[in-house]
């Protein structure tokens, strides 16, 4: 990974940072700085990632997808988004 100096919002990033933001604030009155509603993001990201991988040669794919409420079982820096298991 590549260290920028900068983080370019689209719009859609925005409202996904503004939803994140919701999620780790304490209450409607806390507004989290975005250090830790990116760090909360990639915490539950690598954690999720973990879980996946301990399970994903114990189930279907279907039944993976179903129980973890998941679309998005790959991830491809500047590719793709895809199902592994297709």
């Amino acid at each position: 990974m590549a260290d920028r100096t900068t983080l370019r919002l689209s719009d859609e990033r925005k409202r996904k940072l503004d939803r994140a933001s919701e999620i780790v604030a304490g209450g409607p009155d806390d507004d989290p700085p975005m250090s830790d509603v990116i760090d909360a993001a990639l915490t539950h990201l690598i954690e999720s990632e973990e879980n996946l991988q301990g399970v994903r040669d114990r189930y279907p794919p279907q039944e993976v997808k179903d129980c973890c409420n998941t679309s998005v079982l790959g991830l491809r820096y500047r590719t793709s988004i895809e199902s592994n298991w297709r």
